[in-house]
């Protein structure tokens, strides 16, 4: 019979295997060899379904692990099973149970590379006179009959002190940092898990999978989670973790005396009794070992410039540009200090319009950017939220005595930012929910008016306002309909009026200036008062060129806090190039969360970088150190952002000064950061332009004022000048 079921009685097999066989080794497998009389055994540790291939043949593909070489770079074989054989292999074969497969036939493999297996795939097939045989302590009442018993497999966990290059293995391990998944370059998932366990070792682990579902639903530090088949690699001389064929992983609260249920979304796994005992001692040693308390807060208890987590409801979200999205939630707390409300479109803003007046005074705005907008976009109103890393950052709007406070998730991964939906049987949300149901909303709706700094809007970009104004001097009169409590007030009264005072106006608009869109931004120093014109980009083009004439000093490159690259470009300048990557805890991060210096390159090529990367700084060589170009030219690119610094009251510093931000916990990398510990006094942009107004009593020149911040224009510009001419 091809396919036999072998029962194994105190350790031994009650049927030997045919006398003429003989065993082989996975590492003497090779193409063009006789397998008629040979046999290969190894442990079953993935199955895949039975499926028909395209002539109606059965086909079932088994992964066998060849135990005798669990250390060995590649230990597994593909076993691809033809025809009858297929079928009652199908029925039968379990996980853990161990496979002989003798007369078999090799092929070379054409997923190798992909799966990490060996090179060769071992075809069986009833007509090719294979045999298979599987060993078995599962009781049967006859050789083809499916047993009736289910036994689950036994799993060897490889402490995470004992790991080797190259092999695939099962582990148990308590999360010390983690990203929550995120939609990685290409089609997947991806989420990064740093693991701990008591042998004092760490692993991470890059999990990717095209099933969002299919990867560890871990909430919080300290839960535990279980991983089968998960790839080993060195890299740099440390081990880390990579899905391979097969992976799987349960997640665990990791906190003592919470029931042991496992958080999966597949339907078949096992888990057994002794394995709750393991999941109690790792509980009880990361209590008394780790510090897993991660920077949770309630909004009650926010401070500027914190990083925190924070779970809550969302009631609210709205698209405030192609980058950036608005979540307006609660947690039943309030703010100690107003706060920022994003200026939106009420038809933009989704949520019960009811239900968000009521919390009103409870509720924050939340700003992602970024890689988490196409999450935000997704997510539920109503649902339960876990948000990572959220920024506190304390701000002013323009006249305004009273600060507030602004909460931003920024784009990236870095330090585990992202948003998590936590499900209704959650501890914390049942907890949270609890609470939310016991806060009274009429108390709310009494709390003083100034809890929040309400911003008002401006044009949507600058572009739309100078269409307006086009549009304005067609006309006889344009009429300004805001501040409808002012009456309106002829211009000579307002002319001979002290100033300061606020008035509405009735008026012609005779002219504008600049006409030119571009020319109406400028650069301007906040200390000395110095208004500039913004260079083009022939200048700074020109400042590379110089630059790029003295070639980068080799002895710069590789230091404690960055890593370098240099090469020489194949054209006829030969000229030579060096990046410097900031890395951060030692490790380099990724592209979006990655500040590079760049020596040598043209203009097109710090362009093309400062869209890949998250900050770039054009510098050259000295003797000693890195240093700034002049300041003619931008001192740091973000994205399409060039940001500029004052000649006359900067102290440029050199570029050794930066790795003070890269050794902070969690370098945010803000251009006001960056400037400071280079001696960069920074200019800002600034949008700027005179109108002249006319009535038939008098003219009025007014100007209008908004500025740049790091998040796009201000939302609230400088109230109209005037003066008389």
């Amino acid at each position: 019979m091809p396919v036999q079921l072998l029962k194994i009685i105190k350790g031994e097999s009650e049927t030997p295997l045919p006398s003429h066989l003989q065993k082989e080794d996975l590492k003497c497998l090779q193409e063009g060899c006789d397998y008629t009389n040979k046999y290969f055994q190894g442990t079953v540790v993935l199955s895949y379904p039975l499926t028909k291939l395209r002539d109606g043949t059965d086909f079932f593909k088994v992964v066998l692990q060849d135990l005798n070489n669990s250390c060995s770079r590649i230990n597994s074989i593909n076993i691809l099973i033809y025809g009858k054989m297929a079928e009652d292999c199908a029925k039968v074969i379990r996980h853990g149970d161990t496979f002989v497969v003798a007369g078999f036939k090799l092929a070379k493999s054409p997923t190798a590379r992909e799966d990490g297996r060996h090179g060769c795939d071992l075809e069986v097939s009833e007509e090719a006179g294979s045999a298979i045989y599987i060993y078995t302590k599962r009781s049967t009442s006859a050789a083809s009959e499916t047993a009736s018993v289910s036994v689950a497999p036994k799993y060897v966990y490889t402490p995470l002190n004992h790991l080797k290059d190259g092999t695939v293995v099962n582990l148990y391990g308590i999360v010390k940092f983690f990203k929550p998944p995120y939609v990685s370059k290409g089609t997947d998932y991806c989420s990064v898990v740093t693991l701990v366990d008591p042998s004092n070792a760490k692993l991470t682990c890059t999990l990717f999978s095209g099933n969002l579902d299919s990867l560890p639903k871990i909430y919080k530090i300290g839960d535990i989670v279980r991983f089968h088949r998960i790839k080993i690699r060195e890299y740099n001389g440390q081990m880390q973790g990579i899905t391979s064929g097969g992976f799987a992983s349960l997640t665990f609260d990791g906190s003592v005396g919470a029931p042991v249920v496992p958080r999966t979304s597949s339907k078949l796994y096992t888990f057994l009794d002794e394995e709750q005992k393991t999941i109690e001692e790792l509980r009880a040693w990361a209590a008394s070992n780790l510090s897993i308390s991660g920077p949770t807060a309630k909004l009650s208890g926010v401070q500027p410039m914190l990083f925190f987590d924070l779970t809550c409801q969302l009631v609210g979200k709205a698209r405030v540009d192609g980058s950036s999205f608005l979540l307006k939630v609660w947690d039943g707390t309030k703010c100690p200090y107003p706060t920022w409300k994003v200026p939106v479109e009420a038809r933009d803003l989704e949520g019960e319009k009811g239900l968000l007046q009521q919390l009103r005074n409870l509720t924050v705005d939340i700003l992602v950017y970024d890689n988490h907008v196409q999450l935000a976009k997704s997510l539920k109103i109503g649902s339960f939220l876990r948000i990572y890393s959220i920024h506190t950052k304390q701000a002013s709007a323009d006249n305004q005595d009273v600060s507030h406070v602004e909460f931003h998730l920024h784009g990236g991964t870095c330090y585990g930012r992202g948003i998590g939906v936590l499900p209704e049987s959650n501890p914390d949300v049942k907890e949270l929910k609890a609470f939310l149901e016991s806060v009274d909303l009429a108390d709310s709706q009494n709390m003083e008016s100034m809890s929040s700094v309400e911003l008002d809007g401006i044009f949507s970009n600058v572009t739309d306002l100078q269409s307006h104004l086009q549009r304005c001097q067609q006309l006889s009169v344009t009429v300004l309909t805001d501040h409808q409590d002012l009456n309106n007030t002829g211009l000579k009264t307002i002319l001979n009026s002290t100033a300061p005072q606020q008035y509405r106006i009735r008026a012609k608009l005779r002219t504008f200036k600049p006409q030119k869109l571009h020319q109406c931004i400028k650069l301007y120093c906040s200390k000395c008062n110095s208004l500039k014109e913004v260079p083009n980009g022939d200048d700074f083009d020109l400042i590379l060129q110089d630059a790029a004439a003295t070639a980068p000093n080799p002895e710069l490159r590789n230091t404690s806090w960055y890593d370098s690259v240099m090469w020489t470009t194949q054209d006829q300048k030969q000229r030579k190039i060096a990046i410097h990557f900031v890395k951060h805890d030692e490790m380099l991060q990724e592209p979006e969360e990655t500040l590079l210096m760049i020596e040598g390159g043209t203009l097109k090529e710090v362009w093309k970088l400062s869209r890949r990367f998250k900050c770039v700084i054009p510098v050259r060589s000295t003797e000693d150190d890195l240093e700034l170009l002049d300041l003619s030219a931008p001192f740091l690119l973000q994205g399409s952002v060039k940001y500029y610094g004052c000649k006359q009251c900067s102290t440029p510093k050199t570029i050794k000064s930066l790795s003070s931000l890269a050794a902070e916990q969690r370098p945010s990398w803000e251009p006001t950061e960056i400037a400071q510990v280079l001696g960069i006094v920074p200019l800002q942009y600034v949008f700027i332009m005179k109108f002249t107004l006319v009535d038939g009593t008098g003219a009025l020149n007014a100007y209008l004022f908004d500025y740049m911040t790091c998040h796009g224009w201000n939302a609230s510009s400088s109230p109209i000048t005037s003066q008389m001419e």
